[in-house]
């Protein structure tokens, strides 16, 4: 074998290095960040814990937003989420059948408070997410989406790092 035969079968396993986060947004904003907390908090109140880390996860994958991704993939795992349904959340749409009927309705509303491919909400999107909720559970929803959707503004453009969040710090 010749050195750039032994070379090309050689696996490199170091890893490439972390990026640099812009700023720590939440030192140089501690207001923002605190209100944020408590929105969080807030949303949390009438809204089941696993619908709430779906609609976070899903949401953070449409955002491309790998600090959130982190936390609350780990978040979840903690909690007893399995790891097949947050894999198959990147293909809700023909993985349906891993969530149940009021999961998908969440899941859907999220994509379509997410991406709004046309300037809105569809009406039959949000009429499911309607049959599923109540109107107190519905209200807490869409803020908890929404809230998600920050969260992942802020730390995508503030280049914050995965890799270090501890499930259940925040």
């Amino acid at each position: 074998m010749t050195t750039n035969e032994n070379t090309a079968n050689t696996v490199n396993t170091v890893n490439v290095p972390e990026h640099t986060p812009r700023m720590n947004w939440s030192e140089h904003a501690p207001e923002v960040f605190k209100a944020m907390l408590q929105l969080e908090k807030a949303t949390k109140k009438h809204l089941d814990p696993v619908v709430a880390e779906l609609v976070k996860i899903r949401a953070s994958q449409l955002n491309h937003c790998a600090f959130c991704l982190d936390m609350h993939t780990k978040d979840a795992l903690a909690a007893g989420e399995s790891v097949e349904r947050i894999i198959q959340l990147s293909a809700w749409e023909e993985s349906q059948h891993f969530y149940t009927a009021k999961e998908v309705a969440a899941i859907e509303l999220t994509e379509a408070i997410t991406v709004l491919n046309d300037g809105f909400v569809p009406d039959e999107v949000y009429e499911k997410a309607a049959k599923h909720f109540d109107e107190v559970e519905l209200a807490h929803l869409i803020a908890a989406i929404n809230t998600i959707n920050v969260w992942n503004r802020f730390a995508v453009s503030t280049r914050m790092v995965p890799g270090h969040y501890v499930a259940g710090s925040h």
